[in-house]
């Protein structure tokens, strides 16, 4: 039986946990923690996850950065869609300059089209009068001045009153030439055609050896065609190859006297011609009838 000692003691005893079993039970624990439990060595453990489901795996952040990074995307958008709309402004406004024009627009295109064939129409008439003025100027030096239709070919002593001595009206061309050069012979041939042509126009050679000319001139100067009228000079071409090259025909050195305004066009010479024979045939009939 059980004193009352006993009952305080055992009831004390149910109790009460000593120190060395409390100490025993946390360096178990202290233990148990410091071993890692087989779930937490799993999670702890690095796993290797590609990027493609990596970025599969990411979520939309909602914190401040996520914040951020949202309106910039937004500002981004903003900013494309307004370049956007400003290049289709842009297009539209160029489309519309182009197709739409006001009515002093179409007023002033009017007014310049109007001027542009008025002065097509001025020009036309100002060379025609030209035309006109310059045929009757040529009529009339045809009238008074000889008909050659031949090269004269000249010596030392007829080459200055060749030139000094010739009606003012006559154009006179001088060829100067050597025969061992190729180009001079196809000027030679050129003048022979050129003399038929154009029966008014006094066309000469002469040798270089032939008139005072200095040696340099001779061997780097030739052909040389000068040409005069009225005892002035009106062109002076030294060596002519240099433009028409070494062998060359008759239209091509018409041509370039045309361009210098040394020759009549063709329009203009044949218009003369005409004239020339409806003055010789009037003066036939003159002729006639005084006979």
């Amino acid at each position: 039986m059980a004193t009352l000692d006993d009952k305080l003691l055992g009831e004390k005893k149910q109790y009460y946990y000593s120190s060395s079993e409390d100490e025993g039970q946390e360096s178990d624990d202290e233990q148990a923690s410091s071993e890692p439990s087989q779930d937490q060595a799993a999670v702890k453990e690095p796993v290797f996850i590609p990027n493609d489901e990596l970025g599969s795996r990411s979520t939309t952040k909602t914190g401040p950065k996520g914040v951020i990074a949202d309106w910039r995307r937004y500002k981004q958008l903003e900013n494309e869609k307004r370049e956007q709309q400003e290049v289709e402004r842009k297009a539209l406004h160029k489309k519309l300059a182009l197709t739409c024009r006001s009515n002093l627009d179409e007023d002033k295109s009017k007014k310049e089209e109007e001027e542009a064939e008025l002065g097509i129409v001025l020009d036309e008439e100002f060379l025609r009068k030209y035309r006109e003025d310059r045929l009757r100027e040529m009529r009339t030096a045809a009238k008074h001045s000889p008909t050659f239709g031949k090269v004269l070919d000249l010596e030392g002593d007829e080459y200055v009153d060749a030139i000094d001595n010739e009606n003012e009206h006559v154009t006179v061309m001088v060829h100067i030439y050597l025969d061992n050069i190729v180009a001079c012979n196809a000027v030679n041939g050129c003048f022979q055609c050129l003399a038929k042509e154009y029966p008014k126009v006094k066309f000469c050679t002469v040798k270089a050896d032939k008139v005072q000319v200095s040696k340099s001139f001779s061997t780097s100067a030739l052909p040389a065609l000068l040409v005069y009228r009225g005892g002035n000079v009106l062109g002076n071409f030294v060596r002519v190859s240099d433009e028409l090259g070494e062998d060359f025909y008759s239209n091509d050195l018409e041509a370039f006297l045309q361009q210098h305004s040394l020759l009549p066009s063709k329009e203009e010479q044949a218009m003369l011609n005409s004239s020339i024979r409806s003055s010789a045939k009037d003066d036939e009939d003159s002729d006639l009838e005084l006979d």
